[in-house]
Order: structure tokens, then C-alpha cells, then sequence
């Protein structure tokens, strides 16, 4: 459900549907974060403001996506 509400609001397309199912697990699963190489589809700004808005306007836990580099300098 998760992943059709991204396509549905155009924060990635059916192209990029394994990604769209990716964050929606995590999301689902309430994740606290997703951590992702994946600059083009996942750790953008575009699509982390999408997902907090599909977090907010369905209940869901709110969740981060990083880049990996991220949690390295925060250690």
C-alpha cells in the first residue's frame, strides 16, 4: 500500500517500483530508519518529503532515510 501511495503521488514511478517497496516495508515495519546508497530514488529530497508526508497522512511512525555517510559521522 505504501509503495503504490508513492507512485500514486508521484515521488518515484513504476520504474522504480523495487525501491518504492523497499521504503514501504521499512515504513510498515516502522523502521526507525532507512540507510541507502541509492541517491537517485531513495536519498533525495524529494522523496523524504514525500514519505513524511505519506507518514503523517496515514499514521505511520515517522521514519529517516540517510546516506550511509550520515551514521559514520555521527559516531
Amino acid at each position: 500500500m505504501v509503495a503504490n501511495q508513492i507512485v500514486d503521488m508521484g515521488i518515484l514511478t513504476m520504474k522504480s517500483y523495487d525501491d518504492c517497496q523497499h521504503i514501504g516495508a521499512a515504513v510498515v515495519n516502522e523502521c526507525n530508519c532507512i540507510i541507502s546508497w541509492n541517491f537517485k530514488h531513495i536519498v533525495n529530497i524529494k522523496t523524504i518529503h514525500g514519505v513524511r508526508a505519506i507518514t503523517n497522512l496515514a499514521g505511520y511512525k515517522d521514519i529517516d532515510i540517510l546516506s550511509p555517510t550520515v551514521l559514520l559521522e555521527s559516531e
